[in-house]
């Protein structure tokens, strides 16, 4: 039997009562669209999924399967998880506030911050801006094709604790020609972020974990939100973070690895309610000001990722996802054990985050394989007010 589970949570995020299939007062949003998307999270593999929706009228999370499989035990209401590539989000945020300061531009290039350093079978810095680190439109090699061990068991396994520097992702980068020439097309590069992390403490003086924690974290009290080095650990409470390399594989316990590897483009850990409040911080202009938060959102055809976004835009750090009432901003993000979706309305007023304990899902026998990404339809009902 699938076990499901309801939360009703103020807007200070204490739950206010737990039950199976908990009826909501009236003027709290309706569960049941939203615990039906959950639920059928685990039709597509996920082992367990714990979502919270943040509306004008209250907030509302509910969580399907489990956060250990083997106990049988939900996925904790205030867990921690990996946010991987929503990471993202906030490394933008941060090179835009510098912008927004006079401290460097957009239009400056990577080469003028960190010079001589991007070079080599055919990658310049001296003709990639800022902007098109953030935008993905440098052409600059993804620095996980080098990565080989991060796609098998075996490699993983004797890997996972390794820890990386900024300068040896570029490296492997670097290995490879570039995809483009700058600004000529898009396309999703890990690259391109970790050189933002760089330019943040070359003008800064400080990694970008400190900054992203002095600038975001501290004056949002984002609590249980982290930027860890090279701890390998997940804060308490959270789920197993389960990881399958191959659709017939066995699930492993991919909880504890090095983050490093992510670095500013997916290193940081949050949960739900942060992960909610960033983004409405950030979409009704608490965080950037009006100029910055206007370049943030000029957009690009992200054509790549259309399979699993129809119609998605690219913007510097952001994703624009069209809907049915309009569209949403988002940075999804997926790390070993650790798949992470959400969402904002354009003025901040609703936002919906997704944690599955899994970013390796093999949809259960006789269940369809998703048109889409897993979430579209989850956070579509959630944004446009079906849930």
């Amino acid at each position: 039997m699938r076990r499901t589970w309801i939360a009703l949570v103020a807007l200070s995020g204490v739950a206010l009562s737990t039950g199976v299939a908990a009826a909501a007062p009236q003027h709290r949003p309706d569960t049941s669209v939203l615990q039906r998307d959950t639920d059928k999270l685990l039709d597509y593999g996920a082992p367990g999924a714990l979502v919270e929706l943040d509306t004008p009228n209250g907030n509302v999370k509910v969580r399907s399967g489990y956060g250990n499989t083997a106990a049988k035990t939900p996925v904790p209401w205030d867990t921690h998880f990996r946010i991987g590539s929503y990471t993202k989000m906030f490394t933008a945020t941060v090179v835009l506030q510098l912008v927004g300061e006079g401290r460097l531009s957009l239009e400056d290039t990577v080469d003028r911050w960190l010079p001589g350093l991007v070079t080599g079978n055919g990658n310049d810095g001296t003709k990639i801006t800022v902007r098109q680190l953030l935008q993905h439109t440098s052409g600059l090699p993804e620095y996980t094709r080098a990565m080989d061990f991060l796609g098998n068991k075996e490699g993983f396994e004797a890997n996972r604790l390794r820890g990386f520097t900024d300068r040896q992702l570029v490296a492997m980068a670097l290995r490879y020609p570039p995809d483009f020439t700058p600004g000529s097309s898009w396309a999703y590069s890990n690259t391109n972020f970790v050189l933002a992390g760089m330019i943040i403490k070359r003008i800064t003086g400080q990694d970008w974990q400190h900054e992203v924690r002095e600038r975001i974290i501290e004056p949002l009290d984002l609590d249980n939100t982290s930027a860890p080095h090279n701890d390998p650990r997940v804060p308490q409470p959270h789920a197993v973070g389960y990881q399958r390399f191959s659709p017939d594989g066995q699930d492993i316990d991919a909880t504890v690895l090095n983050p490093s590897w992510g670095d500013a483009a997916g290193a940081i850990i949050s949960d739900t309610a942060d992960a909610n409040k960033f983004l409405r911080a950030l979409a009704s202009g608490k965080v950037l000001r009006p100029a910055q938060l206007a370049e943030m959102r000029r957009t690009v055809p992200a054509h790549l990722f259309d399979k699993g976004w129809p119609g998605v835009q690219y913007g510097l750090g952001i994703m624009w996802i069209p809907t049915s009432c309009g569209g949403y901003w988002s940075h999804g993000g997926d790390i070993h054990g650790f798949k992470t979706r959400n969402g904002v309305s354009a003025d901040g007023k609703r936002s919906v985050v997704v944690t599955i304990n899994s970013d390796s899902l093999v949809p259960k026998q006789g269940t369809p394989a998703p048109q889409h990404d897993v979430s579209l339809d989850l956070i579509e009902h959630a944004l446009c007010g079906t849930s």
